[in-house]
């Protein structure tokens, strides 16, 4: 046997010892209470966690304060065996937390066979954050290069506290300089060589924490200006979805409707109803998939409505802009309060299991899986349009049908139907893009009128009537919108942005995309 090595203790006399330990933690004396603690952790052994948790429930408060620190660690310590990788990672953090040095053994034990990138991530960063919390001058400064190489913005407040105290004190508390001599006194001058190593490896601690800072600082802004952007692509999602329906109804049929948001709130209630439909009527287990029940129901309740509203008003309206601004604007003041009286002034969604949590792509860059979904469910819309309209025989006609309406009656095309279910098909967007909304918002009656003042903005630039110019314009609305709220906030960024549209128009009328043809004429 090497020097130096201990033999681990026999299994029998291990468990007398975890008796034994578990038996002190009654025990009146703190000192006696304090070494069982130490006992129980330096064993390890979570077979002892359900006789803890009945000793917590029935001791009195100081005895429920001592074995808390146990119950943690040997919980997290069980956790890093668990089947899921989020599992590990989660018990790997909460152990580089509580910071206790035994924990070390397990984190190695457990990343030597960790098949997961990132939980293996996790364990490094929590190894390295308990070796910079220790006292060993070389090791700190190990582990710093080690933060600093994984990018761990996790250790940076405990790095700039090593980076600006790289001045020691002696015994004493007296500050010493860099060669470890104090800063007053008779033979300041004449430093001890053990204060001068001090002093050396001190400096050493800082210069590499402060190295890692400036790594992991550089990092960051990379890591912010994509996080921005996704951000801005998600809302710009958001953004599309909404200004596609406007885009047909307002950019195809000429109608300002002013209630289109509010087609986006009963979206948003309809998936409310559907959430709670499966909570009270169905199994638990099949609550997940809820949310895909939601989509077309969301879409219909909004498009029947659309229908509904067509044929008692909008019809009687076409080719008088002004009547059909304020006539859809008292229609969305009645949703909203219907809204309001029914459902009250707040509801919450809960998102399905399937869409929580995110897709780790690089350190400090996590995608939400509810922001990918919008994302891809906006694309799915904008494909689905463009084949509707350009590839089908419907499409054919609502295009014959707003460019000539006169034409088309003559060629015993159905302008009437087409108008309406045109205008329905248009608010089930808005009603849709209102589901999406719910998987990262509240629901409440005002929700619409958020999007309804962008979404004509979209629309208006990116060339009314042209589905490429709505695409491209929400993404440059939603991209500034959160390139600008840093700096400018929430509000004035929208003025902004405001100001910028308008200046656009003036020197380009017909938006990005200009409409070309016959259609100029209609």
């Amino acid at each position: 046997m090497a020097e130096g090595s201990e033999a681990a203790p026999p299994p029998a006399a291990a468990s007398t010892e975890i008796e034994q330990a578990l038996k002190d933690l009654a025990s009146e004396d703190a000192a006696v209470q304090e070494a069982a603690v130490q006992t129980l952790i330096a064993q390890g052994d979570a077979g002892v966690l359900p006789r803890l948790e009945e000793m917590r429930l029935n001791g009195d408060r100081s005895l429920r304060l001592a074995i808390k620190s146990v119950i943690d660690l040997l919980k997290n310590k069980e956790k890093l065996r668990s089947r899921r990788p989020e599992e590990r990672r989660s018990a790997a953090a909460d152990l580089a937390t509580i910071g206790k040095p035994v924990a070390l053994t397990w984190l190695e034990a457990a990343l030597a066979s960790e098949p997961d990138r990132w939980a293996r991530y996790t364990i490094e960063e929590s190894i390295s954050l308990i070796k910079l919390a220790g006292s060993d001058p070389a090791v700190k400064a190990a582990a710093a290069a080690k933060l600093g190489d994984l990018r761990s913005q996790n250790a940076v407040p405990l790095l700039k506290e090593l980076a600006g105290s790289s001045t020691l004190r002696d015994p004493q508390g007296r500050p010493k300089d860099d060669r470890g001599a104090t800063g007053s006194g008779q033979g300041s001058e004449q430093a001890p060589s053990a204060g001068s190593g001090q002093g050396d490896q001190a400096s050493q601690v800082a210069q590499a924490a402060q190295e890692a800072i400036e790594r992991i600082e550089s990092w960051g802004s990379w890591t912010s200006a994509i996080e921005t952007l996704f951000r801005g692509i998600s809302l710009s999602s958001v953004l599309l979805l909404m200004a596609l329906g406007l885009a047909i109804i307002f950019g195809l049929m000429g109608v300002i409707n002013m209630a289109h948001g509010e087609f986006m709130m009963l979206g948003a209630y309809a998936t409310f109803l559907t959430q709670e439909g499966f909570k009270a009527y169905l199994p638990g287990g099949l609550f997940d998939y809820y949310f895909l029940l939601a989509m077309p129901c969301s879409f219909l309740a909004a498009g029947l409505f659309g229908l509904v509203l067509e044929a008692s008003l909008i019809r009687f309206l076409y080719g008088r802009p002004l009547e059909t601004l304020l006539a859809t604007w008292g229609v969305s003041l009645v949703l909203i309060q219907g809204a309001r009286v029914i459902f009250g002034d707040l509801t919450s969604v809960v998102a399905p299991s399937w869409l929580s949590g995110g897709l780790q792509v690089m350190v400090g860059v996590q995608l939400p899986y509810n922001r990918l979904f919008i994302i891809a469910l906006a694309a799915l819309c904008v494909v689905g349009i463009h084949l509707l309209l350009f590839r089908t025989g419907v499409g054919l006609k609502v295009r014959a049908v707003m460019q000539n309406r006169d034409m088309s009656a003559c060629l015993a095309i159905p302008t009437r139907k087409v108008d309406a279910y045109t205008f329905a098909f248009g608010s089930g967007l808005a009603g849709l893009a209102g589901c999406a909304l719910t998987l990262i918002g509240n629901v409440e009656p005002g929700l619409g009128q958020n999007y309804i003042v962008d979404s004509f903005m979209v629309v208006v630039t990116g060339g009314v009537g042209k589905l490429a110019g709505t695409v491209a314009a929400s993404l440059g609305i939603g991209g500034l919108n959160k390139l600008l709220e840093p700096s400018f906030g929430a509000v004035y960024g929208k003025v902004l942005i405001l100001i910028l549209v308008i200046l656009f128009l003036q020197r380009r009328p017909s938006g990005l995309f200009s409409i070309k043809g016959r259609q100029v004429e209609s």
